[in-house]
């Protein structure tokens, strides 16, 4: 894959980047670093350095990271449960089809039996 050298400017630090990723995205996660920083230092105040700028805002997004895992653990925990439930559906689905032809067979064998011994009857009554 082609290699992509970006530059960044984060708290009006140039940063050069070599990135296999596509320089818009470089960029934007760039930027969106960049606001998240300059936002920490502004709550912050002058006592918050760019460094520790930088580190509050790793920490928020290492939250987010955290976060978002278990948020996509959980999907695939739900899915993995609606699959299951689904099988067990199919299974039960394909239980009563059998169950129904075997009654419909059923039926249709005491049916035959019963037209078999009326014909039987009104033969017995025509004689």
């Amino acid at each position: 894959m082609e290699m992509n050298r970006v530059k960044l400017n984060i708290c009006g630090v140039n940063y050069y980047i070599n990135t296999d990723e596509s320089v818009e995205y470089t960029e934007e996660l760039g930027r969106k670093l960049d606001e998240r920083m300059n936002e920490i230092m502004k709550k912050g105040g002058s006592f918050v350095t760019i460094t520790q700028a930088a580190v509050l805002a790793a920490l928020e997004l290492a939250d987010e990271l955290s976060k978002s895992e278990k948020n996509v653990e959980n999907f695939r925990n739900q899915i993995r449960d609606y699959l299951e439930d689904a099988g067990k559906a199919k299974s039960e689905r394909d239980y009563y089809k059998r169950e129904l032809d075997r009654v419909k067979t059923e039926a249709k064998f005491n049916n035959d039996q019963i037209n078999l011994f009326a014909r039987a009857n009104r033969q017995e009554d025509n004689e």
